[in-house]
């Protein structure tokens, strides 16, 4: 099972997106970090893909962040369409050509357009929520209610600290925050959707109050323990256009542990 070293692990882009196909602002962005056992994780992950772990165990991120500013690239912004509010689970993963990226597991977001594209365009299990955006003295909260059964929910809560110093950083923390790429299926065959922004400015936060269904809702078992937790004020992104991986035949092989 594919694991990167600490040192080729850092905060900056290894590519530059220099035809972008969207652009978008991620703020207010909250990151919940688990470990879990590479072999519960294998099943969710599509063939050809291979769970990517740090000291021999996989991470799943519930992430709820904001999306602003969206527009694709060579025109203005649509009213209405330019901010959504999202919240998913993700997870690491390795490509049959060697490059690294997060892999979607179950997404929630409160815009039907962006739902109905992300799963057209991209394939992604996403789903319609109506969501809720609060920050007040120093804590902010996100809200969903999924629109249509099955019915799920989740509320989050943080309290936002300092900002980190760049020094204060670890390997684990750039290698869930700082994912250059996306990962999907079309049919058979794996993509790739390259992904440029400068590196996040990560703050101190902990969690306050925290119910979530979304586990359930992606067949995966609840997390265990205390989260690894960041939060940022947000970065503006470059989105570039699927490609196909090239590689190996996808077909999955047998999830091997670490020791």
């Amino acid at each position: 099972m594919p694991e990167r070293s600490g040192e080729a692990i850092g905060p900056d882009p290894p590519h530059r997106v220099t035809r972008p196909m969207l652009f978008q602002s991620w703020n207010v962005s909250t990151w919940l970090h688990w470990p879990f056992d590479p072999r519960v994780l294998a099943r969710t992950v599509p063939a050809g893909l291979e769970l990517d772990t740090f000291e021999g165990r996989a991470w799943v991120g519930l992430v709820a962040f904001v999306i602003e500013n969206q527009r694709p690239a060579g025109m203005p912004r649509i009213p209405g369409l330019s901010r959504a509010q999202e919240t998913h689970l993700r997870t690491y993963v390795t490509a049959p050509d060697g490059r690294s990226g997060s892999y979607f597991i179950y997404l929630e977001n409160d815009l039907l357009p962006a739902v109905l594209a992300g799963r057209a365009g991209f394939f992604l299990r996403y789903a319609w929520d109506r969501m809720q955006l609060a920050r007040r003295d120093g804590s902010v909260e996100y809200r969903g209610r999924r629109v249509v059964p099955p019915r799920t929910a989740h509320d989050l809560r943080v309290e936002v600290g300092q900002p980190y110093r760049a020094e204060e950083l670890s390997s684990l923390d750039h290698f869930v925050t700082a994912q250059w790429i996306l990962f999907t299926k079309y049919g058979p065959r794996l993509a790739a959707v390259p992904v440029e922004h400068p590196p996040w400015p990560l703050w101190r936060a902990r969690v306050t109050h925290l119910e979530e269904a979304l586990f359930r809702a992606a067949g995966l078992p609840p997390p265990a323990g205390d989260p690894l937790v960041h939060f940022s004020p947000g970065v503006d992104s470059r989105i570039g256009f699927p490609e196909l991986v090239r590689g190996r035949p996808a077909g999955r092989r047998p999830a091997r542990g670490r020791r």
